[in-house]
């Protein structure tokens, strides 16, 4: 089968984050199971611009920042539907890693337009009334194109009770797992033991939440270090100030895109403060890698945590993260042994094999009920 996967942005420092992660392990996965696949997105920040990443073919096209202030939302790609019209007749169906901002809405529209059948992967990003212009999108372009896709994939059931609230009852909404490759195992942890932090440095991710927590088990009398990793969207500036003069607490800046589970092969903890945080690739990697997490109760994965056992979850704030991080690094064995059980529940309920077979089910359908209404 001929698969386009498309999703917003691709840059050096992974900004985009989790969508393009998912992208990438699914077309991958794909690939592997005997597919043809592209993914195609708006790109900035490379010269040259890439044509692949991690032997996934890419057709890449200038991300334009058409409204400032809006962050993502306000990216547009225009040359990429002329893109899509020239090579339309490659692909059999469309994947669209969807979010409302003028890459994918206008795309996805090009989509349908020419007939092509697709489906619909949201992350949690339709959630209804999520920004100020979420109503107006939604009338112009969500709804119709959440009823117009086969198929719309979702993370958790409160996301698939925020897309049923946008698109009525008139769509599919399937149940869809992110699932994470099979990394090297984590090494042996250094002395002192690290903490790290890897996601953007954004108010909602609550990097200042991890600085303060780790100066509180500092002074507590704990040895540790602390990293911070990922690209600056807004809380630099304070995470700057606060760690200054802390030579134990350093923010590395972003990583190249893929990067993430090789470096957290060098952490011995993983620790992700976020509120409001719908299925974080992030802590699936550091399962997969061997490492305990820690998330709060505010993240769509703390369930699977504390199911599993792979780390703690605590309510939001810098005080609970910073007593779930003494507890791990007050028992090196109680900590090895979650890591453990992260590693055993990403290979036997994540294994990409299994999301690849879930999702070549669902493109043959798909293509089977475009054919027969055709």
């Amino acid at each position: 089968m001929r698969i386009l996967h498309a999703v917003t942005l691709f840059s050096p420092d992974g900004a985009y984050g989790g969508p393009v992660r998912v992208a990438l392990n699914q077309a991958s996965a794909l690939r592997d199971s005997g597919h043809e696949v592209t993914i195609t997105a708006g790109v900035r920040g490379y010269d040259p611009i890439p044509t692949e990443q991690e032997g996934v073919p890419l057709a890449l096209t200038k991300a334009l920042n058409l409204v400032p202030g809006v962050g993502f939302a306000g990216l547009a790609a225009p040359t990429s539907l002329t893109w899509l019209r020239r090579h339309r007749a490659e692909f059999d169906v469309v994947h669209i890693h969807l979010a409302r901002d003028l890459v994918m809405l206008p795309f996805a529209t090009a989509v349908h337009a020419l007939g092509l059948p697709f489906v619909v992967q949201s992350h949690g990003m339709l959630a209804p009334k999520s920004n100020p212009l979420a109503p107006a999108l939604d009338a112009l372009f969500v709804r119709r194109l959440l009823r117009q896709s086969h198929t719309v994939f979702c993370l958790t059931e409160p996301e698939r009770e925020g897309i049923s609230e946008v698109a009525g009852d008139a769509v599919r909404i399937d149940m869809l797992n992110n699932g994470v490759p099979e990394y090297e195992a984590a090494e042996s942890p250094d002395s002192p033991p690290e903490i790290l932090y890897l996601a953007r440095l954004h108010p909602r991710k609550r990097p200042l939440d991890f600085v303060n927590a780790a100066k509180q088990v500092l002074n507590s009398g704990l040895s540790a270090r602390f990293a911070l990793v990922g690209p600056d969207e807004g809380e630099a500036e304070k995470v700057t100030e606060s760690i200054a003069g802390r030579s134990e607490i350093t923010w590395e800046g972003p990583l190249p895109g893929g990067r993430g589970p090789e470096r957290m092969r060098r952490a011995s903890i993983y620790v992700l403060p976020s509120v409001n945080e719908p299925y974080p690739m992030s802590v699936l990697e550091a399962m997969a890698v061997g490492i305990p997490v820690v998330v709060t109760e505010e993240c769509g994965l703390a369930a699977l945590v504390a199911r599993t056992g792979c780390g703690i979850v605590t309510v939001p704030g810098e005080g609970p993260i910073a007593e779930a991080m003494k507890t791990l690094l007050s028992d090196p064995t109680l900590a090895q042994a979650m890591g453990n059980r992260g590693r055993a529940a990403a290979r036997s309920e994540l294994s990409m094999q299994s999301v690849a077979t879930r999702l070549t089910d669902t493109y043959s359908a798909a293509t089977a009920d475009r054919g027969s209404r055709a």
